[in-house]
């Protein structure tokens, strides 16, 4: 009898999580609600709208509901170009012992993502992250955004800006050790 879509993003069954107001949720949370939504459209028939803040009482929408699909539109498209940007960069394949310190190596499967290249090792900051992580990165062809162009360095993605090498480790290397 009541809009709980905030619980089903951020998983807060109590009643201080019970409530309909999602405007402050990040977008993987957004994308949550999306996914539950899709999973009730196919699998359950509507019988009615509840009236509140995104129906009002003749069952129209909202602006609350406006911008909800504003957000989840918003969410699919970082969604998008966070897989984009994982196809350009995956992540190296790690591991780390007392003994032998970090291991970071990159293969044409490393971070689960399949290629026709292994790529090298490096640190990619990302704006707002706070650090950085290790991802392959193509060291022949043109760089990724621009695919199909025979004016180029021939250096893949080597010359992006946010990434870096590690420290002691050969510049063309498929692991590093540190």
């Amino acid at each position: 009898g009541r809009d709980a879509s905030r619980a089903f993003a951020t998983g807060d069954f109590t009643p201080a999580g019970l409530v309909d107001d999602v405007s402050a949720l990040s977008p993987g949370q957004v994308l949550a609600i999306q996914s539950w939504f899709t999973f009730y459209l196919h699998n359950y028939h509507p019988v009615g709208k509840l009236v509140g803040r995104f129906y009002d009482e003749n069952g129209a929408p909202t602006e609350a509901l406006r911008q909800a699909e504003a957000a989840m539109e918003e969410a699919l498209k970082f969604k998008a170009e966070s897989e984009q940007r994982k196809q350009q960069f995956p992540p190296c394949n790690s591991e780390w012992s007392s003994a032998k310190g970090s291991r970071f190596w990159c293969s044409t499967q490393s971070g689960g993502v399949s290629r026709d290249w292994a790529g090298v090792p490096r640190k990619l900051y990302q704006p707002g992250a706070g650090g950085s992580r290790c991802v392959c990165v193509r060291t022949a062809g043109p760089p990724w955004d621009q695919q199909g162009s025979s004016q180029h360095s021939n250096r893949g993605d080597l010359d992006e800006a946010q990434l870096e090498e590690y420290e002691g480790c050969p510049p063309l290397a498929q692991q590093c050790v540190v």
